[in-house]
């Protein structure tokens, strides 16, 4: 199956730029012609081709399955990017075969990198969730710094990992796949303690990933494995 990412409004569906050109230039797809179209919000559409008119395609559509690729649990990553965005994306790629529900890069005091090229790290969550047979593209969220986002309102379990010798439990054994899960993941320097208190008094329980110190795109992947594995447990 080759899926492709498009605008759905009603009935009908629009491919633009790169997603029409391999379709009609490198797939040859003419008027008539099925495809297969996610548009990021769960739904796989199996369209027919109307029109195809240089950089744009049009179809119709004749078929849908909703909650593609579908996974039972839904998992949102607060994460402070790396200094190296090629850790960053990798992360997002691999996050998102695995069924990441939405991402929201943060600032912290040790953080290493304050601005992100959204558009780009857009087009990588977008090609993964087609790769991966997903439907669901995982959501973008805007960044933002530690304070603000710890009075964010979340219907669900919060839990912030770092690697202080204090009070943690195992992010393996207080996770509940059955509720929302909000994790958060420092920068390379970590959460200070004062953050980690912060988010304490907020609601947030603090978790353990494990007795090795891992780089900050590693747990981004072991927490969002620890789901998966549930999932392949069940």
């Amino acid at each position: 199956m080759q899926l492709f990412y498009g605008l759905v409004q009603g009935d009908s569906v629009l491919l633009d730029g790169e997603e029409a050109r391999h379709a009609a230039k490198v797939l040859r797809k003419k008027p008539g012609d099925t495809l297969e179209v996610i548009d990021g919000s769960g739904t796989l559409f199996t369209c027919r081709i109307t029109a195809i008119d240089r950089d744009k395609l049009v179809a119709a559509v004749v078929q849908r399955e909703a909650d593609f690729g579908h996974v039972p649990y839904e998992l949102h990553l607060a994460i402070a990017p790396t200094k190296n965005m090629d850790r960053l994306e990798w992360l997002l790629e691999k996050a998102t075969e695995m069924g990441l529900a939405s991402i929201t890069p943060l600032v912290a005091k040790n953080s290493e990198r304050v601005r992100l090229r959204e558009d780009r790290l857009l087009r990588i969550l977008i090609s993964a969730a087609k790769q991966s047979y997903k439907g669901r593209v995982p959501e973008l969220r805007p960044m933002l710094k530690f304070d603000d986002f710890l009075v964010q309102p979340f219907a669900g379990q919060r839990c912030i990992a770092h690697c202080y010798n204090t009070p943690r439990k195992p992010f393996t054994q207080v996770v509940d796949a059955t509720k929302p899960i909000q994790i958060c993941i420092g920068p390379e320097g970590d959460f200070t303690t004062a953050e980690v208190d912060a988010a304490i008094k907020k609601g947030f329980e603090a978790v353990s990933l494990g007795a090795s110190r891992l780089r900050t795109e590693t747990a981004g992947l072991v927490a969002v494995s620890v789901l998966y594995n549930l999932e392949l447990n069940q």
